[in-house]
């Protein structure tokens, strides 16, 4: 095993160089449970470095067929010369809000507040938007939610019962509605409902095309996390709703026929790297501030 440890230390580097989530601390103070506390659903949903990636990249698909989702990342993102940094930001915002102690939760949800008040325009055809539209903060959270779910389901917990899945919708709802979001879906079925009646709304277009070219083409370094990239976005194209993937021209959707085999391998190649990663250090913390009782005499 001590043959592997450069191994594993390569991994753990570059995923969290990838994610940026060492940026964050999860280890203080002792016996703050956070949002949701070690028991919740979340914290084991969220725990997996690649069937998050998958689920966050398939949730940016999603996101980007709404005309106004899209309108505010060709406004006010540079995703052309950062993609990188907006995947580590987002999931430096999951990981925190997951994980991390309450306080620290609650900063992160603010200052993403704060940014979407200044996220406003108008989209391609003229209609305006602003980041802070509380229907709006739902579709985005829907996106992220059911991806993430969608990609535990496929490479982790594929026999997850139906009640679990609600919880992990429950829990995440509350995210949502500190964000500011509205009537936001709390189990599966009502996910599902809500995705299938956004379906009318969405479009593919030259800008969603663009930024899926930037996302699948932008340089990464090493040049190896190419190949991982093109598995990620093949997979999380599989784990769209066939009536949203349906959307996507067939020739924007990459091949790679065993890109669901190989990420199904990287799952605990990716777990065994980061040896239980931030939801381990955030166990430890709500365990430090209950002590184990004295021995008796």
């Amino acid at each position: 095993m001590m043959a592997l440890e450069p191994l594993r230390k390569l991994i753990a580097g570059t995923i969290l160089k990838i994610t940026g989530s060492g940026q964050i601390r999860f280890d203080a103070p002792p016996g703050d449970p956070g949002l949701f506390g070690p028991d919740a659903v979340c914290w084991r949903v969220h725990a997996d470095f690649v069937p998050m990636v998958v689920g966050g990249v398939s949730a940016l698909l999603l996101q980007m067929l709404h005309p106004l989702a899209i309108a505010g990342v060709w406004d006010h993102s540079n995703f052309r010369d950062d993609v990188m940094g907006r995947l580590a930001r987002t999931a430096q915002f999951i990981a925190g809000t997951t994980y991390a102690a309450r306080a620290e939760a609650e900063t992160l949800i603010a200052r993403v507040r704060r940014i979407h008040e200044r996220v406003q325009g108008k989209d391609a055809s003229g209609q305006p938007y602003s980041a802070s539209d509380p229907d709006l903060l739902t579709w985005v959270h829907v996106a992220e939610v059911s991806g993430f779910l969608a990609a535990h389901l496929r490479f982790t917990e594929p026999d997850m019962p139906i009640a679990e899945q609600d919880r992990y919708y429950a829990e995440m709802a509350l995210v949502a509605r500190m964000l500011g979001a509205r009537d936001v879906p709390e189990t599966a079925a009502a996910v599902q409902d809500y995705l299938a009646g956004m379906v009318p709304q969405l479009r593919f277009d030259d800008r969603v095309a663009e930024v899926l070219r930037v996302i699948s083409t932008a340089p990464v370094r090493p040049a190896a996390l190419g190949v991982f990239r093109k598995m990620v976005t093949v997979s999380a194209f599989q784990i769209l709703p066939d009536p949203i993937r349906a959307l996507y021209p067939r020739k924007a959707q990459p091949r790679f026929p065993v890109a669901s085999g190989l990420m199904g391998m990287a799952t605990p190649a990716g777990r065994w790297a980061m040896q239980g990663g931030v939801a381990r250090r955030a166990r430890a913390r709500v365990a430090a501030g209950n002590p184990a009782p004295s021995p008796m005499v």
